[in-house]
């Protein structure tokens, strides 16, 4: 299966999971998984969140920013790979001067 993101539609999400700003996401889902395109503008976060029933994984593609995961920030980049098993919380920044764009992967439960 390919799955084309230039091909879906654009969806905004406003103060993700309770961030700052916006999120720009194109994103596929089935019964098993939730496959993601994301950007942040510079300025913009997802919030501090918990995965208590799968987790995450993300993969930078462009730009840079930082994830807040054990109680401490990590700086994150271009082909960088930031993995939340579940029962942690991670949140998402962009604090830098240019759009953070990544791809993440959310198994689901069936």
């Amino acid at each position: 299966m390919i799955i084309d993101f230039s091909q879906m539609p654009t969806e905004v999400v406003d103060h993700a999971m309770g961030g700052e700003k916006c999120l720009l996401r194109n994103i596929y889902m089935d019964d098993k998984v939730k496959i993601l395109r994301g950007q942040l503008a510079p300025g913009a976060s997802i919030g501090l969140h918990t995965h208590e029933i799968n987790c995450e994984v993300m993969y930078f593609i462009d730009g840079s920013g930082k994830v807040f995961y054990g109680d401490k920030y990590q700086p994150v980049h271009a082909g960088q790979c930031h993995y939340c098993p579940k029962g942690e919380a991670h949140s998402l920044i962009n604090d830098s001067q240019q759009a953070l764009t990544f791809f993440a992967v959310v198994p689901l439960l069936p």
